[in-house]
């Protein structure tokens, strides 16, 4: 049965082979028919049943797409389909208010606050101060009754948008802007180093990127933008300009934090002095942006403690397992974090490929993480176009079903995480996962297809 499978498999990747053109223009046509169909929605949390539909179909698509790319041979103008593609996703969702999240109204708020001469780490959003500050979106705004923990950069970049970008949707360029600048930079890498297709369409083409930066405006795009320049950088041999970077990314969102012993120890620390000027730099570019918030330095980690214990445990997979276990959430979240710190470690002491390292370590992060937030991961998607994984790219689509619990919502009742659905998502992904690391694909004697060495190495 195996054996039939495979020589039609093969059949099937000779008829493909010569005609990639094509088959990126038909995905294109059905990808935009789809995020069209989105964008008729208009209010995505009103109609989210609709919206984890449509999701899920454009994730199929998406996957279907990506087999027909790696079968096919590699053609120009199916490299500027798949750029044109890109584009025309991203600006058919952009117009839509951002329904499906709130955390807009929050980058928003924050920066309508500093505009007002406040420190958003030491003042509410329902403070009676603020009072007058309230506009037309004032409910939209999530925990209103917590000072912001976002990260300094962040709240720097929000300053001094908010002036020329006032509107929820405006707001959200700085996002599609980070979005289609990663999108570029992994387009001119296929394109001076003569990669594949496949490369670039893994993340340009992924419909999770394409909602939760374009249509919900994630700030998650500026920060995963700095860790893919600062992944080519390193590779160039750009080590100052690389840590910078990736203490940029660290100051926009903290996923990168874990990188950075990575990167000090590839450039040579402790014995070399390069070295140790690379984390001077890193330690007064974070100071920098630190400073203008200094006078709430001493109320930051209160409100780290406060915001924690207020959120919702949403979409975890090893640490609801941990937990279920245990019985002790403190317990269940500290192992994942000393877990993440321990492979951080291992991954300097090794020094291993940046590129590499980041994929494992943000997976990392995702799996043990107590709140593993849909858009979150799309922080793997950049380094998945290096090394693609079905399994990974499919738990990137399955996180469509995390937002079922706006269905509760909107009936309303309280956000409430259903553990079908919980199933649902991660059972198909350690499914695969396991599957092809007990059973790993031949290599083919060509050198193999990406999707044929994919075992998450």
């Amino acid at each position: 049965m195996l054996t039939r499978l495979r020589a039609l498999e093969i059949a099937l990747q000779k008829y493909l082979a010569p005609r990639q053109v094509y088959l990126v223009a038909l995905c294109l046509g059905v990808l935009g028919l789809l995020f069209e169909a989105l964008r008729r929605l208009s209010d995505l949390k009103l109609y989210v049943v609709e919206t984890i539909a449509l999701g899920l179909a454009a994730g199929a698509i998406y996957l279907i797409a990506l087999y027909f790319f790696e079968a096919s041979d590699d053609t120009p103008s199916a490299f500027w389909l798949i750029l044109l593609g890109a584009l025309l996703f991203r600006m058919t969702l952009f117009p839509l208010a951002p329904t499906l999240s709130d955390e807009v109204h929050r980058y928003r708020w924050d920066g309508r606050v500093q505009e007002a001469g406040f420190n958003p780490y030491s003042i509410r959003p329902d403070d009676p101060r603020l009072t007058r500050l309230r506009d037309a979106n004032w409910n939209a705004i999530p925990s209103r009754d917590v000072p912001s923990t976002n990260s300094p950069l962040s709240e720097l970049a929000w300053r001094f948008t908010y002036p020329f970008l006032p509107g929820p949707i405006a707001l959200k360029l700085p996002s599609l802007l980070g979005d289609l600048l990663v999108v570029g930079m992994l387009a001119g890498w296929v394109k001076f180093t003569g990669g594949r297709n496949l490369t670039l369409a893994i993340y340009a083409w992924n419909p999770l990127v394409v909602i939760e930066f374009a249509a919900s405006g994630h700030h998650d795009a500026l920060a995963i933008a700095a860790v893919v320049a600062a992944s080519l950088l390193i590779i160039r041999g750009r080590g100052t300009l690389s840590t910078l970077a990736l203490t940029v990314g660290a100051l926009v969102q903290s996923f990168p934090i874990v990188l950075l012993p990575l990167w000090l120890r590839r450039a040579g620390w402790p014995r070399s002095l390069w070295s140790w000027l690379n984390a001077l730099a890193a330690a007064l570019l974070a100071a920098v942006c630190a400073w203008p918030f200094y006078s709430a330095w001493a109320q930051l980690l209160k409100n780290l403690v406060d915001y924690d214990s207020r959120s919702h445990h949403s979409n975890a997979s090893l640490y609801s397992l941990i937990n279920w276990f245990g019985g002790i959430p403190e317990v269940a979240a500290g192992i994942g974090a000393g877990v993440v710190a321990g492979l951080s470690i291992w991954a300097a002491a090794r020094r291993l490929d940046g590129v590499r390292a980041a994929f494992f370590l943000f997976g990392a992060i995702l799996m043990f993480s107590p709140n593993a937030y849909s858009w979150l991961f799309t922080w793997l998607l950049p380094f998945l176009a290096f090394f693609p994984n079905p399994a990974w790219l499919l738990l990137t689509v399955l996180q469509f079903l995390s937002y079922h619990v706006l269905i509760d919502i909107q009936g309303g009742g309280a956000w409430h995480l259903q553990p079908f659905y919980l199933w649902l998502t991660y059972g198909p992904f350690y499914a695969l996962l396991l599957w092809r690391m007990i059973w790993p694909p031949q290599p083919a004697v060509s050198g193999g297809s990406a999707w044929q060495r994919a075992a998450f190495r």
